[in-house]
């Protein structure tokens, strides 16, 4: 009796055609990253003295310097907060403890930090976090296509490892994600209303690289306008209420926070994801840490341009634009990553829109996990996975908006 023998798809196929990443399978992962977010808060919290964790910092590390500055600056010594000695007195009386957070966001920051400052310090952190959070997934939600339910959502954007990263840290993560994201979303609705959340990321000038650029390629003249009247709005808002001295402080800070923070290393490069910080990862000069940051800006730019010029896909225009931005900035932290979950959304949305192409889905189920292990491959393993993701999926977008052209063209 002959046997049949019944081909099976070999290890590299499932891999291409995303058949390994059934949705079960995608749920159960994203549930079990919630279950470990959730975990490790409660660890963080539970294991905590007064408002310092197990390891002595204050709960919420970075936060600390945002409550921080927002009781300096309510005293009427704003621009103290960017005098590391002074940040380190207000943070030693106010936790307890020696270990210095400074403060780096410009003066329009404090417009957040002062009324979360008339709070007591954990119900500051849980009002900061909490609202960020359910902005962010607001945004996630919606970007992602309707075939997507509500509850999936939820729990893909809970899941999703950067906000772990960022609740750890009480940092700005989500709140970017949910401007930057946001504009996008109703950009093609609303220019003016886009143009003002864009605007009100000027307390993450680095991000804001790209923005411009895209928008007066895409002809989002109306946005261009409304984000720069916002930024002047907020800025000069900014110089009344606080006054020069602290903009001049913040000035003044910008050396230490390059060269200590950024060039030596100071908070660790494993936490960067940028060409630059893969340079330093590896003990390579400053120089060329920079060189080769440019090179990378430069190939970004021009590949997002080409893209918001010429791509009918919009969704493949607003991946490209935040995956770029995160790209082109030298100082791109693991938490900014929230970020890139949003470009991984419209990516998404995109693929149900027109069809997954080979490797997609392995592609994005892989960069959704990096964020967990990013920091770790980093400071064992000196690999710099947050920036490689960032690359592949960017390549990705390019060669999608490539196919896409090329499909469209008169034959």
């Amino acid at each position: 009796m002959r046997r049949i023998l019944v081909p099976t798809e070999s290890l590299t196929q499932r891999l291409a055609s995303g058949a390994w990443l059934s949705p079960a399978a995608a749920r159960f992962a994203a549930l079990m990253m919630c279950v470990g977010t959730l975990l490790s808060l409660a660890f963080i919290f539970f294991n905590s003295h007064g408002l310092l964790d197990y390891a002595g910092r204050p709960l919420g590390t970075d936060f600390s310097s945002f409550w921080s500055a927002g009781h300096m600056a309510r005293e009427g010594r704003a621009p103290q907060a960017y005098d590391w000695d002074a940040m380190a007195a207000v943070q030693r009386q106010l936790f307890g403890t020696d270990r210095l957070s400074p403060w780096s966001y410009p003066p329009v920051f404090l417009f957040i930090v002062v009324p979360l400052a008339m709070l007591p310090y954990l119900a500051a952190f849980f009002v900061w976090q909490g609202a960020s959070l359910v902005a962010a997934l607001a945004v996630y939600r919606k970007i992602l296509p309707r075939q997507v339910s509500r509850r999936d959502a939820l729990l893909f954007g809970l899941g999703f490892p950067a906000v772990l990263v960022c609740l750890g840290h009480g940092q700005t993560g989500l709140l970017t994600a949910a401007l930057m994201a946001g504009g996008l979303l109703i950009l093609r609705k609303s220019q003016i209303a886009a143009g003002i959340l864009f605007g009100l990321m000027i307390y993450k000038p680095q991000f804001g690289l790209l923005l411009p650029l895209a928008l007066a390629a895409g002809g989002y003249w109306r946005a261009f306008l409304a984000a720069s009247v916002t930024v002047l709005a907020v800025l000069a808002l900014s110089a009344l209420v606080w006054g020069w001295p602290a903009w001049q402080a913040f000035f003044d800070s910008l050396h230490a926070t390059r060269t200590i923070v950024f060039e030596q290393g100071d908070t660790g490069f494993e936490k960067f994801q940028s060409a630059f910080s893969w340079v330093r990862l590896w003990h390579g000069p400053v120089a060329f840490g920079y060189a080769a940051q440019a090179a990378v800006a430069l190939i970004v730019v021009a590949a997002v341009l080409s893209i918001w010029r010429g791509t009918p896909a919009f969704a493949l225009q607003a991946a490209a634009l935040l995956t770029g931005s995160l790209l082109v900035s030298p100082y791109t932290l693991d938490y900014d990553f929230v970020v890139f979950g949003m470009a991984l959304a419209f990516l998404v949305s995109h693929g149900f829109a027109h069809g997954f192409r080979p490797w997609d889905r392995t592609l994005i189920a892989l960069a959704w996990f990096v964020p967990v292990i990013a920091r770790v491959a980093g400071k064992l393993a000196y690999l710099p996975l947050g920036f490689l993701a960032l690359a592949a999926i960017f390549a990705l977008i390019v060669v999608r908006a490539g196919e896409q052209r090329r499909e469209r063209a008169p034959h």
